[in-house]
């Protein structure tokens, strides 16, 4: 390969102590096809090691908001508005769309007609929200058990950019999980959702809503390092979401230290909470606790609001460590069974005027 152009560009230096790591680099990105200009551009803006695999991300001619709205059938403020709403900020003469984004716009559309604008915009952020998230752990699972290793290791450029490839390759295997879970969650969804709506309301539930939530974690972050903080907020996110779903529950989401979640019977709500209680009974890092109300819930994008969420989250503020207390319709509802309800007398709630009777739960 000849040098001369790269070293003009500034893409190679023949007198730098890694110039053989670069070139190797360069000769692989030729390889595939690449120009000069594609990796001047990454090595400004981007990630020259990181070219190869942002090629095979999102392959093909970029689009403006114009370019699409035309294709899709839509308006380009509709465009610009339903990206944003999705989570993804694009400017309006900015290059970013491609071929295969055209079919989620024509999608807003018949959305709009089925649903009605305002929901169909609500529902892409619910989505745009989600899928976020999925790409920001997809790229983390990658930074931290992949290139994590070879940064320490002493890795070359080349390796970087190979395995940054192969990542992005393999993220059809996620494409295609997340296709066949969506379809599983959507049949647990209504499932669930059917059984706990009452009669006569289209945006309620009538469910156990519990929240436990970890006991002095704001003092242990100041004690131990950030990745051993993130391996106790995985560990417990991790619990909890397995002992949910065991009991035919839905961990809503987890907000900090505190994870919320939702279930149709009460004396399974009680069972979930104490569950993470027990699992974490003796461990210096975790201490839970937890509390239970049962009642109407609003739901509207796949979360859950009224008074009933917001006394069960109180209440849960009310428990000390390793206790799990309910109000009295969760024990009237779920008394029959292998729990114990002791009375933990009336507690002034805020936002409430009047004192609400707690009990303590155990396992009978």
């Amino acid at each position: 390969m000849d040098v001369v152009p790269y070293e003009a560009a500034g893409l190679y230096d023949a007198n730098d102590p890694r110039a053989g790591e670069r070139r190797a680099l360069l000769e692989w990105l030729v390889g595939r096809g690449i120009t000069i200009e594609q990796m001047v551009r990454a090595q400004r803006e981007t990630s020259l090691t990181g070219l190869a695999a942002d090629l095979v991300l999102r392959p093909g001619r970029r689009f403006t908001a114009e370019e699409v709205a035309a294709r899709a059938g839509v308006s380009v403020e509709q465009v610009l508005g339903l990206s944003l709403a999705a989570g993804l900020n694009v400017a309006r003469d900015e290059a970013a769309y491609s071929e295969d984004d055209v079919p989620m716009f024509t999608g807003f559309a018949v959305g709009r007609t089925l649903f009605g604008e305002t929901a169909t915009r609500r529902f892409t952020h619910t989505v745009g929200s989600a899928l976020g998230r999925v790409a920001e752990a997809a790229v983390t699972l990658y930074q931290v058990n992949v290139e994590g290793p070879i940064r320490a290791s002493g890795g070359t450029e080349l390796e970087f950019a190979q395995q940054n490839l192969r990542a992005i390759e393999a993220l059809v295997v996620v494409e295609r999980i997340i296709h066949v879970l969506f379809r599983s969650h959507v049949e647990s969804a209504i499932r669930r959702l059917r059984k706990a709506r009452p009669r006569k309301s289209a945006d309620t539930a009538l469910l156990a809503v519990g929240f436990v939530d970890m006991v002095g974690f704001t003092t242990l972050s100041h004690r131990i390092s950030t990745q051993e903080l993130g391996e106790v907020v995985e560990r417990f996110e991790e619990t909890a979401h397995e002992v949910v779903t065991a009991r035919d529950g839905r961990l809503v989401k987890v907000i900090g230290d505190e994870v919320m979640f939702v279930v149709r019977d009460p004396a399974a709500a009680c069972d979930i909470a104490l569950t993470l209680v027990e699992r974490f009974k003796g461990d210096p890092a975790v201490t839970p606790r937890g509390g239970v109300a049962v009642g109407e819930l609003l739901v509207r994008s796949g979360d859950y609001y009224g008074p009933i969420v917001n006394l069960a989250s109180r209440v849960a503020q009310l428990a000390v460590p390793n206790e799990l207390l309910v109000t009295a319709e969760v024990a009237a509802a779920a008394s029959a069974g292998r729990l114990r309800f002791e009375p933990a007398g009336k507690r002034m709630l805020k936002g409430l005027d009047e004192p609400v009777a707690l009990l303590a739960v155990e396992r009978a």
